[in-house]
């Protein structure tokens, strides 16, 4: 199963007005125009109108849950035809870099060199997803599904405008962990780290090379996301 990482308006998202790298490949191969694929229940996406009020009324109720938790304002464009970008780092390329990330707080223990195939129950992870410890890299190792583009430490768990319930994070802040955590090992610059961003791994690849695709992927759509002031969420 694929893994891609959409920003951009969650109306647009759920309306299915958007493609991901693969949707825009094969299209673009077939020569054909953009078809909507809308995600969630039957329910939800029956119009954008009716998409675009029940994103606007589960914002609403985020503000009353989080209450003074929060010091500013969600708020985001929330049209049907807001700017999106997307890229793909794959579950394995995540996965490495979730990996790498929880490895990086644990000097102690050595990270593998190529992704584990159960890697989201690796125990140097669950020690830094355990209750009571204080993770630097917290919005990328918890299971967050939706960072939106506001500032707040803490990560929760909420039902997602389609009811499913779902872990949410700031994307403001897993930019700055993003940040840390190049600082932490790789100490890379920006064309660097864009470099990483241009070729997919191949199959056998390791670990840390895998990581670094992710990261680059991660990076730049974070910044789009706190650029535009727009959500980021994973698509799967």
């Amino acid at each position: 199963m694929a893994l891609d990482v959409y920003v951009g308006s969650l109306t647009r998202y759920h309306a299915g007005e958007w493609e991901t790298v693969g949707e825009k490949a094969s299209r673009e191969r077939l020569r054909q125009g953009l078809v909507a694929r809308p995600r969630g229940p039957a329910a939800l996406v029956e119009s954008s109108a009716g998409i675009h009020a029940a994103v606007v009324a589960w914002r609403a109720d985020l503000v009353r849950s989080l209450g003074d938790r929060i010091d500013t304002p969600l708020d985001w464009e929330e049209t049907p035809d807001a700017p999106y970008f997307t890229g793909r780092p794959g579950w394995d390329g995540f996965g490495s870099l979730v990996l790498w990330a929880a490895y990086a707080e644990h000097p102690s223990r050595r990270c593998p060199g190529v992704l584990p195939e159960e890697w989201d129950s690796d125990p140097v992870l669950m020690r830094s997803n355990a209750d009571g410890f204080r993770s630097r890299y917290a919005h990328l190792l918890r299971p967050v599904e939706i960072w939106l583009p506001n500032p707040f430490d803490f990560t929760f768990e909420n039902l997602n405008v389609d009811g499913r319930p779902t872990v949410v994070g700031s994307a403001t802040v897993l930019r700055r962990q993003l940040s840390e955590l190049n600082g932490a090992t790789w100490q890379a610059s920006g064309a660097v780290v864009a470099g990483w961003g241009r070729t997919p791994p191949s199959a056998g690849t390791l670990l840390e090379q895998r990581a670094r695709y992710a990261f680059a992927v991660l990076s730049e759509l974070a910044q789009q996301a706190t650029g535009h002031k727009l959500p980021m969420r994973l698509d799967f």
